[in-house]
């Protein structure tokens, strides 16, 4: 949820004529209602481009015009089973392309991201719609441990020779991300409000294909999409839903390539008072192609996602105000969503200034 609110020229549900926050905060927090570790995607090495659950509630609703700066804390502790296993054995290189194995082991990782994403929404339109351009950078720290035992057969010049062995991996790294520069157009046509967008990775973050931890994915994606957004300010009500598609570039380092990702985002809320939101949130993820490429030792390896969960909001009026910014009128949001997100135990916080 970004800064910036939708305006209106009557006396609204909401309490105010026009809300029109030159400056806000937005905190989101995301907790999750299991403590079991979540189950990692699939794409190559259990890792896919596309976050779910990025785009939420109000996810078209028109932006403030000018200059927002969003901040987001990222905690996950996921887990994989023998395929994902198997898949970061032989992309790490620790399973030759030439042998034949079965892996019978687990893998658990956990990261801590802050991710920082500047974007500047323009004020005159563009081909009628409300252009905003921005980026998203990422730092922090991500450790991984792989157990299990290994069996199989590798192919030599003197014949095919079995192995077994028992592996016990870890490693971490600390260190930037890759570069996700977004735009966005949005149109409002009272309650109904439209967006598209097109995003994309860089990949110039901290990646090693011999190495089990990564914050970069090692290759590029082309990701886009539409929205809609239900917006009645005089009854309360919201509905927003994105859907959108991930086309991933070959990893040059192991020569794979990911599938089509298809991902579905929404939210539903009703404003129970001026201030304070309640509803749910949810993410359909599915990879709608194989994974393919000369070093692609695992089949098609498709991902598949589906959760749900509640979600809270409350408004908070905020009276300081903010430097660069010319008006006193200042407002500020927290929300809570509590989603089930795959038997995940994590917490995401975001905060976003605007002016």
């Amino acid at each position: 949820m970004k800064g910036g609110a939708v305006s209106d020229a009557k006396k609204t549900w909401f309490g105010r004529a026009s809300m029109r926050p030159i400056a806000a905060i937005a905190v989101l927090a995301l907790v999750a209602v299991s403590s079991a570790p979540k189950v990692a995607l699939a794409d190559e090495g259990g890792v896919s481009f596309w976050l779910p659950g990025f785009f939420g509630s109000l996810a078209a609703a028109p932006q403030q015009p000018g200059w927002s700066l969003t901040s987001i804390y990222y905690h996950t502790s996921v887990s994989a089973g023998a395929d994902v296993a198997r898949a970061r054995e032989f992309e790490t290189g620790r399973i030759p392309i030439t042998a034949t194995a079965n892996v019978s082991a687990s893998l658990q990782a956990r990261a801590d991201l802050g991710l920082l994403m500047p974007t500047y929404t323009f004020a005159t339109p563009v081909v009628g719609g409300q252009l905003t351009l921005g980026a998203v950078g990422i730092y922090g720290r991500e450790s991984t441990s792989l157990t299990g035992t290994v069996t199989g057969a590798l192919a030599t010049p003197l014949g095919t020779l079995p192995f077994s062995r028992f592996d016990a991996i870890s490693d971490s790294v600390d260190g930037f991300g890759d570069v996700l520069p977004i735009a966005t157009l949005r149109w409002n046509n009272g309650v109904h409000n439209y967006m598209t967008y097109i995003t994309g990775d860089v990949p110039l973050g901290a990646y090693d294909s011999t190495r089990l931890s990564n914050i970069g994915i090692g290759h590029g994606a082309i990701d886009a999409g539409g929205g809609y957004t239900y917006l009645n300010p005089q009854t309360g009500h919201e509905f927003s839903g994105v859907l959108g598609f991930t086309y991933n570039f070959t990893n040059q380092s192991t020569q794979y390539q990911n599938g089509v990702d298809m991902h579905f985002d929404w939210g539903a809320s009703q404003f129970l008072t001026k201030q304070f939101q309640a509803g749910l949130v949810g993410y359909v993820y599915q990879e709608v192609g194989c994974d393919s490429g000369s070093g692609d030792r695992v089949g098609c390896f498709q991902s598949r996602v589906v959760d749900v969960g509640p979600q809270l909001g409350f408004i908070i009026p905020l009276t300081t105000t903010t430097q660069g910014c010319m008006s006193s009128e200042h407002f500020g949001q927290l929300a809570w969503q509590f989603k089930r997100m795959s038997g995940s135990s994590g917490l995401k916080v975001q905060a976003a200034i605007a002016c």
